[in-house]
């Protein structure tokens, strides 16, 4: 059947864009595997803290990238993550994850040990799969059959990602949210970045059910051979 022909899909964008609602749900109609590389450097970043690692000191992080062992299951219906067999699917959303899951992201060991993993899933999904990030379609899947990069106001973001963090008030979540954008856009090694084949999908005054209606309808374009 043409329908069940495999996809790789790379979504992109900046916290708050409603990038993994949107992949998940996707992933889930369209009966592809769902991949968060972002609670990939978040369980990174929660076994460098959990061990003591000094996060001010990227040769540290870089020393210790090989050791943990992260696992990330790819059902959009429930997907789970582990680091050494625990799972880190709460501890890994805290404040302190948050506040410095840059810094580690930044090293470039860290990112390689994590591209390396993200490809091998991305190979194996005999389905296809949807993979929601920052840099997947510039470095990690830069031969992602469809490419999309979803933005927002930094106002619109905040207020997402306040409801999400309960009880977080906007203004400071908006600071912080800026403050990891221009971390994560500017560090040397895969910034978060727009891809040249990327369509770009501003989801400011979208409802989430109208950005997942738009990237399903990318995605079976993008099947059909249009």
């Amino acid at each position: 059947m043409e329908s069940a022909t495999p996809v790789i899909v790379a979504i992109d964008g900046p916290a708050g864009t409603g990038k993994s609602s949107t992949s998940k749900a996707v992933a889930a109609q369209l009966g592809l595997s769902y991949l968060d590389t972002g609670a990939q450097y978040r369980a990174i970043t929660w076994w460098m803290v959990s061990n003591g690692i000094d996060i001010g000191d990227p040769s540290a992080i870089a020393a210790a990238a090989g050791k943990p062992e992260i696992v990330s299951g790819t059902d959009p219906q429930g997907p789970t993550i582990t680091v050494d067999g625990v799972d880190v699917a709460a501890p890994i959303r805290t404040q302190e994850v948050s506040s410095k899951v840059s810094a580690v992201s930044a090293v470039p060991e860290v990112r390689a040990r994590i591209t390396e993993l993200q490809r091998s899933i991305a190979a194996s999904a005999e389905q296809g799969i949807v993979v929601e990030g920052r840099d997947i379609g510039t470095t990690v899947l830069p031969d992602a059959d469809l490419k999309i990069f979803l933005t927002a106001s930094p106002e619109a973001r905040a207020a997402r990602r306040s409801g999400e963090l309960k009880g977080s008030d906007v203004h400071s979540t908006r600071e912080a949210l800026i403050k990891r954008d221009a971390a994560d856009s500017s560090r040397k090694t895969s910034p978060l970045a727009k891809a040249d084949d990327a369509v770009e999908v501003d989801t400011t005054e979208l409802t989430l059910a109208q950005v997942i209606e738009c990237v399903v309808t990318l995605v079976e374009e993008k099947r059909a051979g249009k």
